[in-house]
């Protein structure tokens, strides 16, 4: 409860110190049942074997010295020490009255994240880094951040003097979307392994592409420009932050790579390998313990994605002037960052004032356990997956017969189908490979996106029905109103624990709990039937409620319907 549990947990702490000489952390505790009050610490009992005193003995001292009759009702002690402290109501109520709000922190983020490759669709293996990196910008500019989004998009490399040389073969005057790109480089790749001619050709259009050459650039051009105009679309879909300004692409680094190396080789980082110029960092061994490079620039004169990474990292802190920077990237590549991430730092490009963090995250599996494939083995695409998604919602949507017309009910649909999956994939730790389960995540029970959605929806139309505009929450008199606002009260703390440790699903777990709480509360305090003050700290009590949840869900990227 972000507005008084460091001051209760301070007051503990000076207590200690007043009775025992002794300044500790009373590690504080929301309380596991209700006849325990709100919150609970156990410091008697941590404190016994080094005072020699019995723990109730302690803690009766403690509550001695203990100042919170401004917060709290008197302290009791249960058990064999526990120290028990329960709000008062109208601090309770103040804390929900207050919402929440976030001074600017006056720290720029950037925030590397989605990443899809030119040429080829967005697939399932896509959907992770989106939807999570969207959901932490969001919550880093909400509590106060300046983010930056960077969407690192593959736009270079060899595969396009491959792509180029084939479809001057074929007709560079041809029709282009995201699909005939992608058969066009199955075409290239058969014909580059199959081609030695053509896999030289192949390469030596790599080079005239990174020359600048003007006919390699412009067909090199179209396909950017057919591939993102296919992001876009996709994204609007989806819902995300994302915007064409935010595609900084492999390319954007081209220029800048002979200068990582001439710096890198200057610094005295770099030993040549092979041909290769490599950076050998202590600490980083293969399995059999041989030193494990960094390969900056390969033996035919060409850069890597790691040269390309440094780049990033150079500009982002000399540029972008970022005190943090996250990448949201594959858990598999988390070797690769350890690596970027020190060699950075050892060239004095990433200082100790800025933080460089990998945020990976594990693989979408089918039911049956395995990557999440086609039946015919392919990888799934992210449109594909998304239709059947909206599809599922909109049979749900049908079984609930309700009351809306077709256009609000398709739009009501595509919020619940999206919202689903991002749900589903936000709500598990991202370290963790999760199950694509439609039917489980489309559900209207257990904790899942339509769930919460739901609750706001009934909010909603029970605000609508009352007929005035809630004010301030007054009355707490009810055991359950008083858990409802207590986790109102706790929305901005989860908050800023999601945008410290960078893990969605704490404010997953959280909106799902204060949704299982409403459901007791309207089981147990009525709303609508209820009279005066009551009445209308209830429905204050609701408002906050539907309140936090669209903001909640907001923050994950995710619609919040007024109906359903």
């Amino acid at each position: 409860m972000s507005f008084v549990l460091p001051v209760l947990s301070t007051r503990l702490s000076t207590a200690a110190t007043a009775a025992f000489a002794m300044a500790l952390d009373p590690e504080l505790r929301p309380a596991t049942k209700p006849e325990f009050g709100h919150f609970q610490t156990n410091l008697a009992l941590r404190l016994a074997k080094p005072l020699g005193l019995a723990p109730r003995a302690i803690a009766a001292k403690l509550v001695e010295h203990l100042q919170v009759d401004d917060l709290c009702l008197p302290p009791s002690i249960a058990g064999p020490g526990f120290v028990n402290l329960e709000l008062r109501t109208d601090v309770l109520a103040d804390g929900v009255n207050a919402g929440v709000s976030f001074p600017p922190r006056g720290e720029r983020v950037v925030v590397d994240y989605s990443q899809p490759n030119v040429a080829k669709q967005m697939h399932v293996g896509h959907l992770r880094s989106t939807v999570i990196g969207d959901a932490l910008c969001n919550v880093l500019s909400y509590v106060g951040y300046e983010v930056i989004r960077q969407n690192h998009v593959g736009d270079w490399g060899t595969q396009f003097g491959m792509l180029v040389e084939q479809l001057l073969d074929e007709d560079p005057k041809q029709s282009l979307d995201l699909d005939s790109l992608q058969g066009l480089y199955q075409r290239s790749r058969v014909h580059f392994d199959s081609s030695p001619e053509f896999a030289d050709r192949s390469r030596a259009r790599v080079v005239a592409l990174q020359s600048g050459d003007p006919e390699t650039r412009a067909l090199w051009q179209r396909m950017v420009d057919v591939s993102l105009t296919e992001f876009e679309r996709l994204y609007a879909r989806l819902g995300t932050g994302l915007t064409p300004a935010d595609v900084v692409g492999e390319s954007a680094y081209n220029n800048e790579l002979p200068n990582v190396v001439d710096e890198l080789t200057a610094a005295g980082l770099l030993t040549e390998s092979g041909g290769a110029l490599c950076a050998f960092l202590p600490g980083f061994t293969g399995r059999d313990g041989s030193p494990l490079p960094v390969i900056v620039r390969k033996s035919d004169g060409g850069f890597g994605y790691s040269a390309t990474d440094l780049a990033a990292v150079r500009h982002r802190v000399r540029d972008l002037h970022a005190r943090r920077i996250i990448y949201v990237v594959d858990q598999r590549q988390a070797l690769h960052f350890r690596q970027i991430f020190a060699l950075a730092s050892a060239a004095g490009w990433l200082p100790s004032t800025t933080t460089a963090e990998h945020v990976g995250f594990g693989t979408v599996l089918g039911e049956n356990g395995k990557p999440f494939k086609t039946r015919s083995g392919d990888t799934v695409r992210l449109a594909t997956l998304l239709d059947a998604a909206v599809e599922r919602a909109a049979a749900l949507l049908d079984e609930r017969a309700g009351s809306l017309d077709g256009d609000a009910r398709a739009e009501i649909a595509r919020a619940v189908g999206i919202g689903a999956v991002k749900y589903a994939d936000l709500s598990s730790d991202r370290v963790n490979d999760y199950v694509f389960a439609l039917d489980r995540m489309v559900a209207m029970t257990g904790n899942t996106g339509p769930y919460l959605q739901y609750a706001h929806a009934r909010l909603t139309k029970l605000l609508a029905k009352a007929g005035t505009t809630p004010g301030a929450v007054t009355v707490l008199e009810s055991p359950v109103e008083q858990r409802l606002a207590l986790q109102l009260a706790a929305f901005g703390s989860t908050v800023e624990q999601v945008a410290e440790t960078l893990q969605p699903h704490r404010l997953c777990g959280y909106l799902f709990e204060l949704a299982t709480t409403l459901s007791a509360f309207y089981e147990s305090c009525p709303v609508l039937t209820s009279d005066g003050e009551t009445r209308a700290s209830r429905l204050a009590l609701c408002a906050a409620t539907r309140r936090v949840l669209a903001d909640g869900l907001g923050l994950l990227g995710i619609t919040a319907p007024d109906s359903m």
